[in-house]
């Protein structure tokens, strides 16, 4: 069995992995690309179908295109095309498509320049981006007409300012400008401008009483050249829209038909090719060119737009408003189908425009009038009794649960309080103990000075004695009284610590209060809620048991209210 490879620089025939038939290239980029299609170089079909053997291939589009030579073709497996790709270098050399592998890497180098250079030029021949640039061209040519077309009304209308409400078209304007000044004017001037006979014989009698200045020569000449080039303009608008016509009737007749020559193209530009357009679903192709509508939609929770670019089409822009977004997006259906069929060139299929033609029929007898708005039932204002009421019941019940954390909070200070005051008052318990103990220091220190006295008046032996006791005992003195300075401020933080107590206790009253407040008011939104759920139970327009005129709605003009001043 012998395998047919295709390479970047021509076929080459296999056999037990050794060539024994080459087929170059003379255009290694253009006939590569043939061959991938499935057109493969001269000669091949000749010595595969003079061929008794069975071959294989490694390209699906080669081996259908051979399947119509001969019937003995099939698709070599994977682990075989891995093989050839690995080896391709010295393939190409013993094919003679090269000398040695690096002259195979030059010639595989600029054969890779060649097909980019290809697939770029292939690009700019398409149809549809002449088309796009063609539809650009368009709306530079009407900005320029509209702005230049004002100017040359601007400044004529000083010399003609009658002009100005008796022709409208921005062309006739500037034929009428073209022709010089008013009193330059004749009826067969007028008549060849395009205006009818009634029309020349109103500009005649016009620009005989026309109440405009004098323009200079020079001016006028200005002004006639500017209506020169709005009228060169309107010309090359002509010739490039019947161009867009032609090329979309012979690229997309199917686009063209559902959407029109003009509409069709407009769309084509802002999808950006025939493909990019196949490939977008119908809800896309709706709303192309009101992007920044679906955006602030979607960021701001408005409606999303209908139609975008479709609102051009002479179906939607001539429907009514409420059947505009309905036709839009049939019509975008149609559309994404006619634009699959045109990129695979099937033709024009003609039930496309039938069937759309039968869905806007339908769309218009089935909508024919607005869809009214619906009326609130009968049962709303029970309704919105009872909202209010559950509403209220609702903001009663939060009021109490947040009196009733308050109030424990208030509790807590309290306790709080409570605790510091205990504490201060142990406080206090233990300076007076420190007082006391002094106290007991000084009494037993001067005990010893007394003793020490009667010591010393004892003996003189016991002197010494009587001394050592007499400045045992004034420290003993002075041990007491540093305990009861220490005391006195052990006394001093208790009555603090009891002042603190004090406050705490006295906060946590305050939060007491406020929480026992803060549940009463709860208890009354709870009150009013279940007023609100009991009178609910009546529509708006039946009268309660407690007398008519006891709510709103019952057909009864509010009383005035009158300011005090």
């Amino acid at each position: 069995m012998q395998s047919v490879v295709l390479t970047e620089l021509g076929v080459i025939v296999l056999q037990d992995q050794k060539c024994i038939k080459s087929f170059p290239f003379d255009s290694p980029a253009a006939d590569y690309v043939r061959a991938k299609d499935g057109d493969g170089p001269d000669g091949l079909a000749g010595y595969i179908g003079s061929s008794g053997e069975d071959f294989k291939t490694d390209r699906v589009s080669m081996c259908d295109a051979l399947k119509k030579i001969s019937n003995n073709i099939q698709m070599m497996s994977e682990v075989e095309i891995e093989d050839i790709q690995s080896s391709k270098l010295q393939m190409l050399v013993d094919a003679g498509f090269a000398q040695n592998p690096g002259d195979a890497m030059d010639r595989l180098r600029d054969f890779a320049v060649q097909l980019s250079s290809l697939k770029i030029a292939q690009t700019s021949e398409s149809a549809d981006l002449h088309i796009i640039q063609a539809i650009g061209a368009l709306d530079e040519i009407d900005r320029d007409i509209n702005i230049k077309g004002a100017r040359v009304r601007e400044w004529y209308g000083l010399h003609f300012p009658e002009l100005e409400n008796t022709v409208d078209s921005i062309s006739g304007y500037a034929r009428i400008a073209a022709a010089g000044g008013r009193g330059d004017l004749t009826a067969e001037i007028i008549e060849d401008a395009g205006f009818p006979p009634e029309k020349v014989e109103m500009l005649s009698v016009v620009s005989e009483n026309s109440r405009g200045g004098d323009i200079s020569d020079e001016n006028l000449a200005i002004v006639q050249a500017l209506a020169c080039q709005v009228l060169e303009l309107y010309r090359l608008r002509a010739k490039i829209e019947e161009r867009v016509e032609s090329a979309m009737e012979e690229m997309a007749p199917n686009v063209t038909a559902v959407l029109g020559a003009a509409v069709g193209a407009r769309i084509l530009a802002r999808a950006g090719s025939l493909k990019r357009l196949a490939m977008m679903p119908s809800s896309t192709i709706q709303i192309l060119g009101a992007e920044k509508a679906l955006f602030r939609s979607m960021k701001s929770g408005s409606q999303p737009p209908k139609h975008g670019l479709l609102f051009q089409h002479h179906m939607v822009h001539a429907a009514p408003r409420w059947q505009r977004g309905k036709i839009a997006r049939t019509v975008a259906a149609k559309a994404a189908i006619a634009a699959r069929v045109d990129l695979h060139q099937a033709g024009l299929n003609e039930t496309l425009l039938e069937k759309l033609n039968v869905r806007i029929k339908e769309i218009g007898e089935k909508f024919a009038e607005p869809t009214p708005k619906k009326s609130p039932p009968q049962d709303s204002g029970r309704r919105r009794g009872t909202d209010r009421g559950d509403k209220g019941t609702y903001r009663g019940r939060r009021d109490a649960d947040r009196g009733g954390r308050r109030a424990d909070r208030g509790g807590g200070g309290a306790g709080r309080g409570r605790r510091d005051a205990d504490r201060g008052g142990r406080y206090s318990d233990h300076g007076s103990r420190g007082t006391s103990r002094g106290g007991r220091y000084a009494d037993r220190g001067s005990g010893g000075a007394d003793r020490g006295s009667r010591y010393a008046d004892r003996s003189s032996r016991g002197a010494d004695s009587g001394s050592k006791y007499a400045d045992r005992g004034s420290g003993g003195a002075d041990r007491g009284s540093r305990y009861a300075d220490r005391s006195s401020r052990g006394a001093d933080s208790g009555s603090k610590y009891a002042d603190r107590g004090s406050g705490g206790a006295d906060r946590g009253s305050r939060y007491a209060n406020r929480g026992s407040r803060d549940a009463d008011s709860g208890g009354r939104d709870a009150d009013r809620g279940q007023r609100y759920d009991s009178r609910s139970q009546y529509s708006p327009r039946q009268d309660r048991p407690d007398g008519p005129g006891k709510r709103r709605g019952n057909g009864k003009k509010p009383r005035k209210r009158f300011d005090k001043r």
